[in-house]
């Protein structure tokens, strides 16, 4: 396994159900290519997972990096703070305000 230090940043956002597909599609056509075509190169990738609920649709992400640096990059000097894009508000009916960070210990794929 690769010894070098990776970084899980994960963040949740909800949709109503009506804005769901639209969240979806901005997160993967525009946001995220975005980000890359800015110089974020550390960003490694991103699994988007949603759940379906009675009024409204809860999306967890989890972006990884290669190193703590390049979270700085993606997010700014207050990287705990949540990146949320302003296109990408009108979208969201909440979201938490801030992001956790972990260091990756494996990956398993059996």
């Amino acid at each position: 396994m690769n010894k070098k230090l990776k970084i899980i940043r994960t963040w949740k956002g909800w949709t109503t159900l009506e804005n769901a597909s639209a969240y979806e599609d901005l997160l993967v056509n525009e946001v995220f290519p975005t980000v890359k075509k800015n110089g974020v190169d550390g960003l490694e990738k991103v699994n988007i997972a949603a759940k379906n609920k009675i009024d409204e649709v809860e999306f967890f992400l989890t972006l990884q990096f290669d190193s703590m640096d390049s979270v700085k990059i993606f997010a700014g000097k207050n990287y705990e703070q949540a990146y949320i894009p302003e296109n990408a508000k009108p979208l969201l009916k909440r979201y938490d305000k801030t992001a956790e960070h972990y260091e990756l210990k494996g990956e398993l794929i059996l």
